[in-house]
């Protein structure tokens, strides 16, 4: 008796299209420049540790709490004795040792997290170049970081305005003495920022990030002291170049004198060398940067 042939008992195909409600997106379509200041309002949030869990917050509050409260009680010692105890640009100075500090916990959070989950290849899986990630992590950083400086500098210059006794035109000198203040801090923010966001994107591990920064801005400075005890005058007069922290002081007496020192510079002399400080800086930065976008640049996707 004949076999019944495959193709009689082979059942046929059927197939139902189900309507889950998905729809065709119709709204505005956003572009890289939307993609960037999305990019930068996270970064300079997560500096701050908005969005992020209590813990995430301790420090980087801990340190606005330091630097206000710091600010708070020289504006208070100014309005009883009627002078200043230390300029705008001398307030940016003595916090600096906190900057450093707070450049090592915020930029491996902003950069190394994300080398460490892997979400790079989401990121750049959209049309986002790879240069305005690094750029816009930066910049968030600079930002955060005159935001920590020049913060309490307004505070001080609320408390020194509203307790002049030489009406308006106390104010306006006032004025033009925190505006270079507020340079100082932006100039101390772009060079660590930049620095430190560079240390921290060679690993995806915080813990060796945070430490790779401190060690930058904190083992160079025993160079600089070797070198300012040097019997070469010059030595010792460049001997600022071989630390980020010193290179913006040496940037800063040259560029703004008795706002910062009064009188001889003391344990820094600079000399004539001023231009070659702020040459250095120049070079820092546009470095650290280049040297930051070529890093992104080789991150796999």
């Amino acid at each position: 008796m004949p076999e019944p042939s495959t193709a009689a008992v082979r059942p046929t195909p059927t197939g139902v299209i189900h309507d889950i409600g998905y729809q065709r997106y119709e709204g505005p379509r956003l572009g890289r420049r939307q993609v960037f200041g999305a990019l930068y309002l996270h970064g300079l949030r997560t500096a701050f540790g908005f969005g992020r869990s209590a813990k995430a917050k301790i420090f980087p509050w801990l340190v606005v709490g330091i630097v206000t409260l710091v600010a708070v009680a020289l504006a208070a010692v100014r309005s009883q004795i009627g002078e200043p105890v230390a300029t705008y640009a001398q307030f940016a100075d003595a916090m600096s040792w906190l900057v450093i500090f707070f450049v090592a916990v915020v930029a491996p959070e902003l950069v190394s997290r994300d080398l460490r989950s892997g979400v790079l290849p989401l990121y750049f899986s959209r049309p986002l170049p790879r240069s305005d990630y690094a750029l816009a992590k930066l910049l968030a950083l600079v930002t955060a970081l005159w935001l920590l400086l020049g913060g309490p500098q307004l505070l001080m210059f609320l408390g020194a305005a509203f307790t002049t006794k030489q009406g308006m035109r106390g104010v306006w000198n006032e004025l033009l003495d925190l505006l270079p203040g507020l340079l100082y801090a932006g100039l101390w923010a772009v060079v660590f920022a930049s620095v430190g966001l560079l240390v921290a994107s060679l690993t995806g591990k915080r813990a060796f990030a945070a430490g790779g920064v401190v060690a930058v801005f904190l083992m160079t400075t025993p160079i600089v002291g070797v070198l300012s005890i040097l019997p070469s005058r010059a030595a010792n007069e460049l001997a600022g170049l071989a630390s980020p922290s010193t290179l913006v002081q040496g940037v800063g007496i040259w560029s703004l004198g008795d706002l910062l020192v009064e009188g001889d510079p003391g344990e820094m002399m600079i000399g004539g060398f001023g231009p070659v400080y702020a040459l250095a800086a120049v070079l820092l930065v546009a470095g650290a940067t280049a040297l930051l976008l070529a890093r992104y640049r080789k991150v796999a996707s």
